[in-house]
């Protein structure tokens, strides 16, 4: 069965007392695809999770005790999580698998046999260290959130936490919801809500749809993606939800929480189109726009990274999903953000090359699974050019806007920052205002940061509009960990 926190069987899961074949980061859909394939092939794996329950941020469900009746209503591919997660529990009860919740990894060491450092607990008050051959990276990824006034108030909440909160609690941020942002996300989300009961009175996507369709060829090649799209078109048509294309929300307004926002048209620099304001009553909003690879681990390691069409920095990694770092893997939305059928595909194809590499020779995979993932990953790209931030978001910005919400750091300082102090990238800016420091680590505000970096000031027509600079920030710690936990490695007081 499944096992929490650090121990299993009284015995403490530190200082390699087991060393297994596959240690998996991360038991979202690329994590549990992997997990259970090399099981499958007769791997010895650990499966690591920060959460309490498998499934990652896509596959949210329920806690046992809410007694969801029908959790698969809020998802798409709900019997591909369920297979999974069943085999899961087969090979946990037969302890071909580890899995170990509640642990967040902060700091891998590589070698022949790796060690995993991680923080345990759902406080991550303990500490663990985990020991492996191999190590497959499926860390998922963040909301990538660009700021506006108002983006502070109460009742304004991210896309992806929106969706998470109505999947695992069941509950909604408000009655009248205005979903705004860019890419697909925002389309998931609205219909969830309105199918919830929510009132939705518009959708504002910042992009125009028209990408996608300068690709043809690789939308024939993803029949299910177009199927997906036209379900969210018959919900809205069903629920009266309302698209706007080439618009945002570029103001929220309210005392103690979210009224009402402003919504208006973009041209194809994201400017706003003068005269094109108008605002839309609401008590919650719910804002993203797209995507950002979560790659720490692999970035400290020295893995080469690419720049993906948005702007965001992923994992670069070879047909079989190897990283540049030998011993280490990747698969879903760490290689660039493509989706959960995409991260399963990708998961199973690293599981199958590492279990080769295991048995020391090589393994070809199915040329359908190949297929497929060449078809999606293109689908993948084509997204991301769609949604690609434009360079003029930057114009809705005033000087007392929160760029870092943490730190309290304004547009207006990191604008002196780079025009005035000559900081030209997310680091400088970092050290310059403490954009960044805060306890998300940059999460937050890191792509806001990036692309005013490049030179996106109050009316500067500099820059190129590339997103996130492409050279990845580097920390030693990939979240945050008690001063204790790093006393007790150094002083070798961790449990065998």
């Amino acid at each position: 069965m499944p096992t929490s926190g650090s121990e299993r069987g009284g015995r403490r899961w530190a200082g390699g007392a087991v060393v297994h074949d596959l240690a998996v980061i991360g038991a979202g859909p690329a994590g549990l695809a992997a997990v259970v394939a090399a099981a499958d092939l007769g791997l010895r794996c650990v499966l690591l999770d920060a959460g309490a329950r498998v499934g990652g941020q896509y596959y949210r469900h329920p806690a046992p005790e809410l007694r969801a009746a029908r959790p698969d209503r809020l998802h798409h591919h709900w019997h591909a999580f369920a297979d999974r997660a069943d085999r899961l529990t087969s090979h946990c009860r037969s302890g071909r698998v580890d899995q170990l919740t509640h642990h967040h990894v902060w700091a891998a060491e590589p070698g022949e046999t790796w060690r995993l450092f991680a923080a345990t607990g759902p406080d991550g008050a303990g500490g663990a260290v985990i020991t492996a051959r191999a190590v497959l990276l499926a860390t998922g990824a963040y909301e990538r959130q660009l700021p506006f006034p108002g983006w502070t108030l109460p009742g304004v909440v991210s896309a992806g936490g929106v969706q998470a909160m109505l999947k695992s609690g069941l509950v909604l941020p408000g009655r009248r919801i205005v979903v705004a942002g860019s890419g697909p996300l925002l389309l998931a989300v609205a219909a969830s809500l309105a199918a919830a009961g929510a009132r939705v009175p518009a959708v504002v996507e910042a992009a125009d749809y028209l990408g996608y369709a300068r690709r043809p060829d690789v939308l024939v090649g993803v029949p299910g993606k177009l199927a997906e799209g036209a379900a969210h078109g018959a919900a809205f048509l069903w629920h009266r939800v309302r698209l706007l294309r080439g618009g945002a929300v570029v103001e929220a307004h309210g005392d103690e929480r979210v009224t009402a926002v402003t919504v208006a048209r973009l041209d194809g620099d994201w400017r706003v189109v003068p005269g094109t304001a108008r605002r839309v009553a609401c008590d919650a909003l719910a804002v993203g726009h797209g995507l950002v690879p979560q790659i720490e681990l692999a970035v400290e390691l020295g893995a080469a990274t690419r720049v993906t069409p948005d702007g965001a920095v992923a994992l670069r990694v070879d047909g079989r999903q190897r990283t540049s770092v030998p011993g280490l893997w990747a698969a879903g939305e760490s290689c660039g953000v493509g989706g959960a059928e995409l991260a399963l595909c990708e998961g199973e194809l690293a599981a199958r090359a590492i279990a080769g590499e295991v048995a020391g020779r090589s393994v070809d995979p199915p040329s359908e699974l190949l297929g497929r993932r060449r078809r999606l990953r293109a689908f993948a790209e084509l997204m991301a050019a769609s949604h690609r931030p434009g360079q003029g978001w930057a114009d809705w910005l005033r000087p007392d806007t929160e760029v870092c919400r943490c730190e309290e750091v304004t547009a207006a300082a990191v604008w002196a920052a780079v025009d005035d102090l000559g900081a030209g990238d997310v680091r400088t800016v970092k050290l310059l205002t403490r954009a960044g420091m805060g306890w998300c680590q940059g999460r937050m505000c890191g792509s806001a940061v990036g692309l005013l970096a490049e030179g996106a000031g109050p009316a500067a027509g500099a820059g190129d509009g590339s997103g996130t600079a492409p050279v990845a920030d580097r920390r030693p710690l990939s979240c945050p960990v008690r001063l204790g936990e790093l006393a007790a490695l150094a002083e070798g007081s961790v449990e065998e």
